[in-house]
Order: structure tokens, then sequence, then C-alpha cells
């Protein structure tokens, strides 16, 4: 057994411990650095797919002609499919016709002939929801056909069981004699509006007010209106909304008239807006889901978005603007169909082309290339995963989808876009609503200048006060007094930032809102206050200044700013009355035309503020504590003054570790998260007043990620913020490091 008490013995066993250390303090740092760069792995495989193209893969190939025997020679036609796109229909003529896929196996206890009188001259699709059809007849009927799907599950075997109701017919033209070449129908609890073009190019008009639960009569009310058309107005395709509010019609020559419901009827005259050229006629015309929003196609193959905006120069109130032009056809658009859970829709053309668009972003997000034959009917399915069309001698066509995200792209993101119910682009995060036709709005930079804002406002206080302090506790203060100072000031690090939070946006905000006019005049006259006491001090004779090891003063300073404070909020009043006329907020709002909230910028920078400066407090002041001290003995003995060893000596020695501790306190307040989810008004607002809130990348994703999807796009958003504020704080930290080398290196001779 070896002697341990020998040197020679003790001296290994030591280098086996650093031995040991010195493989532990290296496998501790690569796990750091590995479990960093899996977060950045990590990250960047959740928001990928964020930025993954469209894809589409073709799934069922099937001729599905109904025989010409039950059908006319010119009989319209209309294609849809269930949300599990499993159970088609195609309806022609008076023949309603379901399929069970894959095989396309007819189901014969469903669909056949409907009791529909008159030949079917037209078949729209009622509302953007379900599956309700406007059918129109030679009679100048209008039929409502509903189309029923129900899920029966027999174990883990589901069944989806098709069904047709027809409602009883709308006589829309008076003399029942017309043919009716489109027809649109909206229909509520009491009140139902038919809106049809008949083969003479005329525009009728039938409103049904049915007696509600608290009416007086049992009546039902009938009212039969035709619509005064432009000279020479050839209209070919109608889209009405679900209350019976707005009617839009596209004329052959490539016009847009649109009527508005006032009080007892449509406008007189329409307000007439052109698409394009003059022979470029509208074939296609539909409102997207949430209906602010019309699809228009042409003869020419151009797809438009068109869009309500506000124009009280006008005589209409509104006036329809292009929002959006998207790729073209190359030939005329046949159909036209829009999806039910978002602000895409198809539109296919006479090659059989079909194009996926999203109205929001402007996007044509893929191409279908067609087989020659044109689209007779096209249906986009529920669920926006695929679609199913018709081609030009009864081929049904099935599509399976892939296009999870389709409001994202890199311009929805970070650049303005033009949304429903806005004039001109914006940058808005907008995440959810009430509604299920609400429009996400996911722009990042109003976000990513909430985190500037906030930071900045923060760093204005932090940077001073901290950096002062430690200047005065590294070089001016007494050691004695120092050893209490300096583990007080860190001790705040140990605060909690909810603590903090919560005081600064319960207590604080309040406070501050009510003695704002006194801390106006305290910011104007504390730093007066505190040059006059410095000023006075010089002048005091030397055995009272001697007492500056004890911290007299400070004691003294402290007195003069808890004074010139307490004076001043006693004063809250007055002062408001002096500086602002009695009422603060409305001066603000008449001069400078600011609004002020409770929860604004100047919480923030108090709060965070509060928070940062222990951290900038305490590197700073061991960069400065730890300039060597013969050096600054040295430039003293020489006859310098204690300021001018602090700005040309100690200051530059100790500059590496101010600026780091500058970085990192930057890079604190970047990832806050708590103090300004609880003390600004989380308005993704981008405004530099100090006087109103903003909400931050890191906040956002606290408030929104508990109500996220798994794998949805804001989900997934969500943890782009988090690799944007990962980008951040890399990049603060790199800057830092690459700057302190250089400050080191330059004034290592120091």
């Amino acid at each position: 057994m070896a002697d341990v008490s020998r040197p020679g013995t003790r001296r290994r066993i030591r280098h086996l411990f650093d031995r040991v250390a010195k493989y532990i303090v290296g496998a501790g740092g690569l796990a750091t650095i590995i479990s960093i760069l899996g977060i950045f792995v990590y990250l960047v495989w959740e928001v990928i797919p964020l930025f993954q193209p469209a894809t589409v893969s073709p799934e069922l190939t099937l001729p599905v002609a109904i025989p010409e025997t039950q059908v006319s020679e010119r009989t319209p036609m209309m294609v849809g499919i269930d949300e599990y796109r499993e159970v088609p229909f195609i309806f022609e003529g008076k023949q309603l016709k379901f399929l069970s896929l894959p095989h396309g196996t007819p189901i014969p206890e469903a669909g056949g002939g409907l009791s529909i009188e008159g030949e079917p001259t037209s078949v729209v699709r009622v509302g953007l929801k379900g599956h309700t059809l406007s059918v129109g007849t030679d009679r100048g009927l209008v039929y409502l056909v509903k189309i029923l799907y129900r899920s029966d599950f027999q174990g883990d075997q589901r069944t989806i069981l098709p069904s047709v109701k027809v409602n009883d017919p709308v006589r829309v033209v008076p003399d029942g004699r017309g043919i009716i070449l489109h027809a649109h129908v909206t229909r509520g609890d009491e009140l139902q509006t038919v809106v049809a073009l008949t083969g003479s190019g005329e525009l009728w008009v039938t409103r049904i007010e049915e007696p509600g639960d608290f009416s007086f009569s049992d009546d039902v009310v009938v009212t039969t209106n035709r619509l005064v058309l432009p000279p020479k107005a050839h209209l070919r395709t109608l889209a009405l909304d679900s209350v019976g509010k707005r009617l839009v019609a596209g004329t052959n020559d490539g016009h847009l008239l649109a009527w508005e419901w006032e009080r007892q009827g449509f406008d007189a005259l329409p307000q007439s807006v052109p698409v394009g050229a003059a022979e470029d006629g509208v074939t296609a015309l539909s409102y997207v889901l949430g209906e602010r929003t019309l699809v228009v196609g042409t003869t020419s193959g151009s797809v438009s978005t068109w869009a309500f905006s506000a124009d009280q120069s006008g005589p209409f109130g509104k006036i329809l603007r292009k929002v959006h032009t998207f790729t073209p056809h190359t030939r005329s658009v046949t159909s036209l169909s829009v999806s039910q859970r978002d602000k895409g829709f198809l539109t296919a053309d006479e090659q059989g082309t079909v194009l996926l668009h999203y109205s929001t972003t402007g996007e044509t997000i893929l191409e279908i290339p067609g087989r020659g034959k044109a689209i007779e009917s096209l249906r986009y399915a529920p669920k926006a995963d695929g679609a199913v069309w018709v081609e030009e001698g009864g081929t049904l066509q099935t599509y399976a989808i892939d296009n999870p995200h389709p409001e994202v792209t890199f311009k929805s993101l970070f650049f303005p876009v033009t949304y429903e119910g806005y004039d001109r682009p914006e940058m808005i995060w907008q995440s959810s609503s009430g509604s299920d036709e609400f429009e996400p709005k996911l722009g990042l930079i109003p976000l990513m200048f909430g985190t500037l804002k906030g930071t900045l406002y923060a760093m204005v206080l932090a940077i001073p006060l901290a950096v002062m302090g430690a200047i005065y506790t590294g070089m001016f203060m007494h050691p004695h007094l120092r050893a209490v100072v300096k583990p007080s000031l860190e001790l705040m690090a140990a605060l909690p930032s909810v603590v903090l939070g919560f005081l600064a946006g319960l207590w604080f905000a309040p406070l501050l809102e009510r003695i704002f006019p006194a801390v106006v005049a305290i910011v104007g006259l504390l730093p007066l206050v505190i040059a006059v006491c410095c000023l006075a001090w010089q002048f005091l004779p030397i055995r009272i200044k001697r007492f500056e090891a004890y911290g007299l003063d400070l004691v003294v300073m402290m007195v003069a700013i808890v004074l010139t404070v307490s004076a001043c909020l006693m004063a809250n009043q007055s002062i408001e009355g002096w500086l602002f006329g009695g009422n603060f907020k409305q001066w603000l709002i008449q001069n400078l035309g600011l609004t002020y909230d409770q929860r604004n910028a100047i919480v923030i920078s108090f709060a965070m503020g509060f928070a940062v400066i222990p951290i900038i407090f305490s590197i700073a002041e061991d960069a400065i504590a730890n300039v060597p001290r013969q050096l600054v003995a040295g430039s003293l003995a020489l006859g310098a003054t204690r300021w001018q060893t602090l700005t040309r000596l100690v200051l530059i020695s100790a500059s590496p570790g101010i600026f780091s501790a500058l970085m990192i306190g930057f890079g604190r307040a970047i990832g806050e998260t708590m103090i300004v989810l609880m003390a600004t008004g989380n308005t993704p607002i981008m405004d530099w007043s100090m006087f109103n809130g903003f909400r931050t990348l890191s906040a956002n994703i606290a408030v929104e990620m508990p109500e996220a999807p798994h794998g949805g796009t804001l989900y997934r958003v969500l943890f782009l913020s988090g690799l944007i504020l990962f980008g951040f704080t890399f990049t603060i930290n790199t800057i830092a490091e690459i700057v302190r080398q250089r400050l080191r290196q330059k004034y290592s001779q120091f």
C-alpha cells in the first residue's frame, strides 16, 4: 500500500485529480454545446414544414357518364364529396348519383331521380359550407336540394350514409315561363332570398318572409322584383352573400355589378367596376370563406380577388377594389370552388388545368396539369385535403392535396399583407377570433418590434444606473461600505421575474398613472439636485469629508433624493396643473397626439430595468475591480486625479468586461417573458411611443402556446418565434465575444 504522506505520492494524486477534473469540465462544456445545438436543430425541425411546398397526388380516375336517355342535351352538372372523401356525388339533370370509393361502386339506395318540375337549366352551390344546391328549371322555379352525409360506426368500421332532401320550389319568374340560367339562394330562420338570372337576361329577386316566434301574424310574405340593369349589360354569373344583403354579378364585357340591400330592396343602380379588357368576360364568381372577398375568373384565364372597402367620396359608401392577382390560366376559367376551412380556392380552365390559390397571401400554391379536356364541375374537399371534378365526357377525377400551412409564406410573416377589411397592406399579429371564418394574421414583425422596443426602454434605464453604480462602487466607495452594497445589489437578481411582473402590472402601473406628473418633475429635478449636492460636498471642510469612509456622502445624497421625490409627490396635482393644464392625458392627446395606456413602455422600463440592473452592475463592477491595483496606485502616485485615472486607465482596461455586461443584460432583456407578459397590454402594435404597450416574441409564445393545436400553423409559427429569439441571443452573444476579445487584445498592455 502506497504511503500517501510521501511528496511523490501526493503529487501523483494531484495530477490524477487534475486530469479527471479536466475531462469532467471538458465533457460538461461539450454537453452544453451539444444541448444548445440540439435545441437549435429541434426548433428548425418544427419550423421546416411551414415552408415546404404543397403536394398533390392522383387517387382515382373513373368514367361516370349518366346515360343520355336520362338527361337532355344541355344539362348542368354539379359534383361534390363528403369530408372523408369516401362518397362523391354527381348531380346531372334530375339524376343524383352517389359512388363509394375507392372502387367507384354506385350506391343505389341513395340518390336516383329527383322530383323536380320541368327540366333543370342551372345548378349552383348555395353557401360555402355543406352540400346545398340551388337548381333552376325552364319553368321559372328554383329548388333547394340538400345532400346530407351521416357517419355510421360498426366497431372500428366507418360507413358514410348519404341522403337527399328536396325543398318546395320557389317561383321566381312571375309568368312561370322563364328559363333560369343562374340562381342563388340564401335561407335564414325567417327570411329567404332568391336571385335568378333568366335566359332573356332579366334579373329577378324574390324574398320570402316567414313569421317569427314573436310575430303577430302567421302570414308568409312573398315579394318579387325585377332589378334594372345598366344598358347593354349582359350578365353571366352571380354571387349572393349568405344574408342576402350584397349581390354581385359578372358580365360578358368584363365588369362586376354590385348591389347593396337598403331597407326595402337592392340599389336602383348597381356599382360597376371593370375587371379587365372589354372582351374579358367574367366566367366564374364566388365569395371565399367569410364572404368579404370575391374571386373572379375570366375568359382570358385571369384570376383575381376583390373586396369592398370604404369610399366616402362616392355614392355607394363602399367600393369594390382589386386585392390580388394570381397566376393566370392559359385558357378561359370554367369552374371555381372555394374551401370550407380557410381562404383557399381552386380554379379550372378549358384545358383541364387546376390551380390552387390562397386569398390572404395572394399566392398560387400549386398546379395540377390538365389532360386537354374542359372541367365541367369542380369541388374543393370540405377539409381542404383533396379535390374532385368531372371532365368533359364524364370522367371523375379525385386528388389528394397536402397543404397544411397555406396561410404562411415568407412574405406573410415578414412583410405587409392586405387583409380583409383593410384598405392597404399591414403587418399584423392576430392569431385567433371567435369566428371560424376568421382570417389568421401571423405577421411576426410587430412581435419583433415589441421585443426590440421593450429591450431598448429597459436598457435606457438600466445602463446608466448599473454602469455608474459599478464605477462608483469599484472606484470611489470605501471597501467596508462596498462589502455591504455590492452583495445587496446582487441579491436583487434573485427576485423572481414573475414577482416583478406582478408588482409592475398590479401595483406600479396604476400608481404611475396617478403620479405621472410628479414622475416627470422627478426626472427633471433629480439630476439637478444630485449635481448641486456633489458640488456642495466639494466645499465642505476636510474634517467632515473624511467621514466618507462611513458612508456620510451617501447618507446626504439619499436624504436629498428622498426630500426631492417626496416634494414632487406631494405637489403632484399642482405640477399637473402647471405643466399639463390640469389633465396630463388630455394634454398628451391634444399636443402630441399620444394616448396614455396604463400598462405601457415606461412601466416595463422600470420593471425590466430593475431585473437587468443587478446583472450589468455585478459584471461591470467585477471588471473594474479586477483592474490591477498597482496600475491604479501608480497612476495616482504620478499625480493623476481619481477621475483621470478612471477615464484614462480603469475604463479602458475594464472595457471588455463592461461591454460583456451590457450584452448579457441586453440578452436578458430580450428573453424576458413574465414581466412583459404581466406589465404590458400585450398589444402587438408598432409604435415607439412610451405611453402604449407592445407584445414581445417571448410573451407571445407564453400567451399563444397553450391554445395552439399540436402541429398546426400557429404551433409551428410559435416555434419560428423561438428560433428567431434563439438567433437574437446567439447573434448578440457572438458579437459580444468578438468585441470583448478585440478590446482585450487592444488594451492588454494596460
